[in-house]
């Protein structure tokens, strides 16, 4: 694999979840990298502490409070990184809002019409609208940058609701077809599929809904796949792909926190 280290990073939505193992991980392959959310302060789940995490594990991280629900938001985000940087390797769309109350079960004539906007809008507009801010950027970085669309097995069946798939769908379409147009660029763009994974939205709601965590992937695991994939040879011939983190895990001998690898996920389609 090449190295990533010192390479510009945005990883939007890391105050927690998948995108701050995916930060944490990029700060361990020594990566400068500006994480997004909207939760800014002293916690424990804000931009300011997965920033330090990224700075403790061997990189720079940079907080940047930016609401992936307004576009003017997220193009001022790319103007600093601009200005801070002048150019951007590594585009991580990860940002996702979990409706409030989460849509888990039942007909979609039973949850409110803003799921739509929660899951599609946050879940995939977002994802065009950085992208698109980020593109120039990407070309000045050259060969080895990539865009990487965290996306997930509900876009393959069903999972949870009707616009969580279809926004997970729709996130897989729009990675092949970025991949088209970008290629002659010299960037990539890969669709990642984790499996279940231990969330902090997942470990709190795991007592109510009797929930077993200890076969699941940790967020820095996903990381760990995510950067060992970003820094891979072959990286511009997945392009267009969409990449599974136990398959990334498998290939790159990668282990979670725990010096364990989880196991495959149940519920995926064989290939």
């Amino acid at each position: 694999m090449g190295s990533r280290k010192g390479r510009i990073a945005v990883v939007t939505g890391a105050s927690r979840g998948v995108g701050r193992g995916i930060a944490q991980a990029l700060g361990e392959w020594g990566c400068t990298v500006f994480v997004t959310g909207r939760t800014s302060g002293a916690g424990p789940r804000t931009i300011e502490s997965a920033a330090k995490l990224v700075t403790e594990a061997g990189g720079e991280g940079i907080p940047i409070q930016c609401d992936h629900g307004d576009d003017e938001q997220i193009a001022a985000l790319f103007e600093t990184v601009a200005g801070q940087a002048g150019k951007l390797d590594l585009l991580v769309n990860n940002v996702y809002r979990i409706p409030d109350s989460p849509a888990w079960g039942g007909g979609f004539w039973d949850h409110p019409i803003s799921i739509w906007d929660d899951q599609v809008g946050i879940g995939l507009r977002a994802h065009y609208v950085a992208s698109w801010h980020a593109a120039k950027l990407l070309f000045a970085a050259g060969p080895g940058a990539a865009i990487l669309n965290v996306s997930s097995p509900g876009g393959q069946s069903y999972h949870f609701s009707s616009s969580y798939g279809a926004g997970k769908a729709g996130l897989d379409r729009l990675t092949r077809d970025m991949a088209q147009e970008l290629r002659p660029k010299g960037v990539a763009a890969v669709a990642l599929y984790p499996g279940a994974v231990s969330t902090e939205f997942i470990r709190d709601a795991a007592g109510a809904q009797g929930m077993d965590l200890s076969q699941m992937q940790t967020p820095l695991y996903v990381g760990r796949t995510a950067a060992a994939l970003l820094a891979a040879d072959d990286l511009m011939d997945r392009s267009g792909s969409i990449q599974w983190v136990e398959d990334l895990g498998e290939e790159f001998d990668l282990l979670d926190e725990d010096g364990r690898r989880p196991p495959r996920y149940p519920g995926r389609l064989r290939d």
